[in-house]
């Protein structure tokens, strides 16, 4: 069932978007030559306590893992698409595609954000990527209104970024967020306009377009850390993401 906030959790939403918004602009001045993936953790710990807020992915376990998330963050370079666990031993250089992403729970209520950012002078192809990425995202987020329905988003995703020569990951998506850092509905990034649960106001979304430079297929890091997610061609990965709350006026993005 999808649960619909109240207008009071969703100013609260609204200041723990906020907050996560300032963290994350943070987190990216970390993403330079020579820092590592634990470098940005390391820095988000620091902030959450500064922000008085609670690291959501710390400690969560979800059912497909061996064991719980030993992070505050997801940094994931590259042709890693999702879950990149923070380590010493990823060191970033000249060129490099990073995507950082971040859940926080402020006064009993969740959020959940990321977005992609280019370590130096990123190849054109990257650059493409990144804006085709972002701009994907707004796409989605203006197809996210009351009447309208999950696919809709889905499908204005899905056109966007494949007229642009890229193509999505479709066994990662968005979902429901607010009460929990996951909740229904799913919300996948390709799909057919007008299916799926419609959409009304109340509810709260994390709309997050995975797009990749090559094909669309991903492999489980299930012999390594059993988190990380992969492109099957070892082609590069983008993320931008927001959490959002449906108006009678259409998406409002509270982790601006």
């Amino acid at each position: 069932m999808i649960s619909k906030k109240t207008p009071e959790e969703i100013i609260v939403l609204k200041e723990a978007g906020a907050i996560l918004a300032k963290i994350l602009k943070e987190l990216t001045k970390v993403a330079i030559v020579g820092n590592t993936t634990l470098d940005i953790d390391d820095r988000a710990m620091e902030l959450v306590e500064e922000y008085d807020v609670e690291p959501i992915l710390l400690g969560y376990h979800p059912d497909f893992a061996p064991r719980p998330y030993p992070a505050a963050i997801c940094v994931s370079t590259n042709h890693c698409v999702q879950h990149g666990i923070p380590s010493e031993e990823v060191v970033f250089k000249e060129g490099d595609v990073v995507n950082i992403d971040m859940s926080i729970a402020h006064k009993g209520m969740v959020v959940d954000s990321g977005l992609t950012v280019g370590v130096g002078e990123i190849s054109d192809t990257s650059r493409k990527l990144l804006v085709a990425t972002q701009e994907a995202l707004a796409v989605g987020i203006k197809a996210a209104k009351p009447g309208n329905h999950i696919g809709d988003i889905s499908h204005a995703i899905q056109t966007f970024v494949e007229a642009r020569g890229f193509s999505l990951v479709k066994v990662l998506c968005g979902h429901g967020v607010g009460y929990n850092i996951h909740e229904e509905p799913l919300i996948p990034n390709t799909g057919k306009p007008g299916t799926g649960p419609l959409i009304e106001v109340g509810h709260v979304y994390a709309i997050e377009p995975i797009v990749n430079v090559g094909g669309p297929d991903v492999y489980f890091d299930d012999a390594g850390d059993g988190y990380s997610v992969y492109t099957k061609d070892g082609s590069n990965s983008a993320h931008f993401e927001h959490t959002v709350a449906i108006t009678e006026k259409g998406a409002e993005v509270l982790t601006k």
